[in-house]
């Protein structure tokens, strides 16, 4: 079997959410839905994605399959928790629009981030391919 290097991914397109995140707040200005919610629905995104690449460079140094698979779960847990948390403070401190303004955007944001991150996937890891005869 002949092994390719793994294909190298635009920057850009890997981080495609936070271009969303940029591009929603010309659309919250707009629109006038509440800037609350925008700031916290944004400001949770950035915190846990920030928490997402400290966890994800612990996890490559390690070789311990069980720190792993306990900080990548853990981690994704956590930062579910935390965005839930802002989006439901939000809510109730400021108004009900700005929460479900914070939710919807960080609904956005995951599924563009998640879309991404499943069609990218194949592509970190090198192509084995078998050698014509």
């Amino acid at each position: 079997m002949q092994e390719y290097p793994a294909y190298r991914i635009p920057v850009l397109v890997r981080y495609l959410d936070l271009v969303a995140l940029v591009l929603a707040l010309p659309i919250f200005l707009v629109a006038g839905f509440p800037m609350a919610g925008y700031l916290v629905g944004a400001g949770a995104w950035l915190v846990q994605r920030a928490i997402q690449l400290l966890v994800l460079r612990r996890v490559a140094a390690s070789r311990d399959p069980r720190t792993i698979v306990g900080l990548t779960a853990g981690s994704m847990i956590a930062r579910g928790w935390f965005c839930a948390i802002a989006i439901f403070l939000v809510g109730i401190i400021d108004s009900n629009e700005a929460g479900l303004a914070a939710a919807l955007l960080v609904v956005a944001l995951f599924t563009i981030y998640f879309a991404v991150g499943m069609i990218l996937r194949p592509f970190d890891r090198p192509l084995k391919v078998k050698a014509a005869r």
